[in-house]
């Protein structure tokens, strides 16, 4: 079995969130490309993948299993390298 990897920023992340009001369920341990949080706020949910803005593009690049997952979902979905990222999508979504 695979163990999931877990971005070096994703504790950091979901502290960020968390003090701004949202509730974060880490999905990372789901596996098959699904994304890494799973982000409630104001009503809506927020799916984001994870990756380290502190690496360079090549290593932030999805997995094959993750631009599946990404190409085949019809709801919304994004992918954050920062906390400030995460959050701009966070209001993207609850604003828009």
């Amino acid at each position: 079995m695979k163990i999931a990897r877990v971005d070096d920023n994703q504790k950091s992340i979901v502290k960020f969130l968390r003090e701004k009001g949202a509730t974060v369920t880490p999905t990372s341990s789901m596996g098959r490309g699904f994304p890494d949080l799973v982000v409630g706020y104001k009503g809506k949910n927020i799916l984001l993948e994870l990756k380290d803005g502190k690496k360079p593009l090549s290593a932030q690049a999805l997995t094959p299993e993750q631009r599946l997952w990404h190409l085949e979902w019809k709801g919304q979905h994004a992918i954050v390298n920062s906390a400030e990222a995460a959050w701009e999508e966070v209001l993207r979504v609850c604003n828009g």
